[in-house]
């Protein structure tokens, strides 16, 4: 037993908890469906990932294929494809630190997480 009736506070607890858990599971399904570019080569190569960092798209612009040099290519690819990375992970931080800080800042007093 909890002190001052604490099953109902234990019980308030818990629906934030699950409220939270919610709120999580939206903004990363939120997260999966945003797409986020990123860019190379002053936009000669683009990459498009989801917000979760899943590759779903790339353009290349016919002036940066070299059939000589496909090593810049790559570079340039590898370069869009982090560009964009980074840009989902910002979105990622946007997006869930706010709740994982709750779920693990200490939001939740007496709960484990």
């Amino acid at each position: 037993m909890f002190p001052g009736g604490g099953q109902g506070d234990m019980q308030q607890l818990l629906q934030q908890a699950q409220k939270m858990q919610q709120d999580l599971a939206a903004a990363q399904q939120e997260l999966a469906e945003t797409p986020v570019e990123g860019s190379s080569g002053g936009g000669l190569v683009k990459a498009t990932v989801s917000g979760a960092g899943e590759l779903k798209g790339l353009v290349i612009d016919p002036k940066a294929v070299d059939p000589d040099d496909t090593e810049t290519l790559a570079d340039l690819v590898l370069a869009a494809v982090r560009d964009a990375n980074a840009a989902a992970q910002q979105l990622q931080q946007a997006k869930l630190g706010p709740l994982a800080q709750g779920l693990g800042g200490g939001g939740m007093p007496g709960l484990p997480f």
